[in-house]
This record gives structure tokens, sequence and C-alpha cells, in this order.
């Protein structure tokens, strides 16, 4: 358990950790290490259908090992682990569910086996490390504010750069002029804009460089960040989430196998009263998109498709003739990516890797 609003402040909070495993490999035991070390009541891992060493591997940092096997429609075996050396008295339990079923599903699957109903529940990839306080950070944040359901905090990449993982629901036009330009022209006002890059904000956050655009919108700058910031939606890689409002919304929406539940968890979320924030002074690392980067072109298009089913859920009724222009849009946009990740194999020798959000 942690303490909601700060380790010190005596309200305890009981917290569930859901991760999503595909071929892991070694990041899945420093992951799920670090969310015990920083106070996860229990850690419930979904592996869909690795091959690789990666639950084998979980069985030496968390002894007493037994899979569950979770059919369609099942959550599995919930089966206790003990728990390592060095990772307290926290439980871990592993869910197989013997295919692929994609992110979402496995992560609803992993959500329904948490033993705390009215908990607070982390979702993450086997890829993140967490830095101190990350957990009891988001606890705060979320139990300060009965009406936030979703909270995400600050990813770092390796190199200590920040990752965009708040956005905003881009407009028609932002959204078109990022997929257009974005891949040529990263830093464009459009996908700027998207990615809350550049601007100021009057939330409580550092936002950005002096004398950078305004625009009114928060976002990563040069200068330090602080504070908590009401956004669209935050990166499903990592984020904490009240168990009870998952529910209520109904979960990640199966039908998107990666990429694009997020967006859409979120936007249901908002849809239904609930609020989604970022947390700067929760903190995580990426360490490496380590299953998303052996099957580079499989994802493209994974993306490309989720993008436009979201888009599908979003423009209904008259506003569904707007979903002519954003197919022929995404169409061209995969066609580039695969034709960039096609040259930039050739000259490598080897695909390249890439973020799953």
């Amino acid at each position: 358990m942690v303490a909601a609003g700060g380790r010190d402040s005596g309200v305890i909070c009981p917290v569930s950790a859901v991760v999503v495993n595909h071929n892991g490999g070694d990041l899945l035991g420093a992951c799920v290490q670090s969310l015990l070390s920083d106070g996860v009541d229990e850690v419930i891992v979904v592996d869909n259908a690795s091959t690789d060493r990666s639950i084998e591997d979980l069985r030496l940092t968390v002894r007493g090992y037994t899979a569950g096997i979770a059919g369609d429609g099942d959550t599995g075996t919930d089966t206790s682990l003990s728990s390592g050396p060095g990772t307290g008295a926290a439980g871990v339990r592993v869910v197989e569910t013997g295919l692929n079923l994609g992110y979402g599903a496995a992560a609803n699957r992993g959500i329904a086996a948490c033993r705390v109903p009215d908990g607070l529940v982390v979702v993450c990839n086997p890829d993140l490390r967490l830095h101190p306080g990350a957990v009891a950070s988001l606890a705060g944040a979320i139990s300060s504010d009965r009406t936030v359901a979703i909270a995400g905090p600050l990813i770092l990449e390796l190199d200590g750069s920040r990752y965009p993982s708040a956005r905003r629901f881009p407009s028609l036009l932002d959204a078109g002029m990022h997929a257009t330009l974005g891949m040529l022209f990263p830093h464009n006002r459009f996908t700027k804009r998207y990615r809350m890059e550049g601007g100021t904000g009057d939330t409580g956050v550092a936002w950005g460089a002096a004398g950078g655009e305004t625009n009114g919108l928060p976002a990563y700058g040069s200068g330090g960040l602080a504070g908590t910031a009401e956004v669209d939606w935050v990166s499903g890689a990592f984020f904490m989430a009240r168990r009870d409002s998952l529910e209520e919304i109904g979960g990640f929406d199966e039908d998107y196998f990666m990429y694009g539940e997020d967006v859409d968890l979120c936007w249901r979320a908002h849809k239904a009263g609930y609020g989604v924030i970022y947390v700067a002074g929760a903190v995580v690392t990426h360490e490496r998109a380590y299953s998303t980067s052996r099957h580079p072109y499989r994802m493209l298009v994974a993306h490309h498709r989720s993008t436009l089913r979201f888009a599908s859920k979003r423009y209904v009724g008259p506003g569904s003739i707007l979903l002519v222009p954003v197919s022929v849009v995404l169409g061209a946009r995969l066609v580039m990516a695969l034709l960039s990740q096609a040259l930039n194999t050739v000259r490598h020798g080897v695909p390249s890797g890439r973020s799953r959000k």
C-alpha cells in the first residue's frame, strides 16, 4: 500500500499493477521488481503467448511460479506467487493467455484478476522502470480528486529526453497536418499542438522554455516540470486508474489489437464525466520497445488501423463523411511509413525500434 497523499500523509490506498508482456525478455523481471519496490500491493503479469524466456526468467525473480491459462473471455487461474529476494511481501501472479490477445484485451484480463475491487491499478508495458515515488505521486493525485479516473506520469527515454506521453484529442486539421507533415517535419506547429509541446499553461506545471511559443498549451520544454495538469489522454505505456471507474466505462475496447486503445479509453472516460491528468512528479523510464521492434511492418499497419477505428468512433452521424478524407490521409501516411521503414532496414540491416505509443 502507498500513502495516497504522499508517503507521509497517513492515507493508505491499495494499488495493484498489471504488466502486459509479450517477449519482454529480461526487462519483465526488472519491471516487476521496480513496481514492487515502489509500493504496489500485487503485480499481475499477463503473458500474451511469449516465445522467449521472459516468463521463465521471472521464476528466478519470483519463487513458486505456477502458470495460469486464460481462454477467450476467461481471466485465467488466479495463482499466487511467492516474492523473490528483495521484493518484500507483495504478491505476484502470472496469467498466460495461450495466444496473443493484444494489449487492451490482455490488460482487461489482468484488471479483472486484481484482488482489490475498489483500489487503484497501474497498467504498463514490461519495458518501463519506475523512479522512486512514482506510484505514491500518481495515487496521491488521483485520490485528491474523485472526478479523476486516469493519471499518467512523465515518461523519459533512455537518453533522458521526455516522451510526449500526454496529448490532446486533435482537431481534424491538426490530425491531418500531423499525419502528413509529422514524419518529415516533426517540429511543425500542428504536431507540437497535438503533442502539447511548446507553450505555457496556468495549471501549476512549468511548461516549456522562456520565450517559446505560448498557444495556451502545456508543453514539455527544456525547463523542469512540476505539478499536475488536466489533459485529453495519456499514454497506455504506463498509467494509473481507479479500478471501479475502468469497470464503469467498460475497460479497454478489445477491438484494438495494438495502439489507439489508450486514446479510446481516455476519450470514453471524458464522455463519462471523468478527468484525465498528467502528473509530472511521477517519473518512469522507457527502456526500449523490445517486442514491437521485432515486427515493425505489422506494428505500422496496426497503428494506422487503430487510428482509423478511433476516427470511426469519434465521427458519427453526419460527421461520418469526414472518414473519407481521414482514410485517404491515413492510407497515404501508411505507405510513406512502410517505405521509410524499408529504406531504414536496407541501410542499417535491421528493423528500427519504436515506442508502442
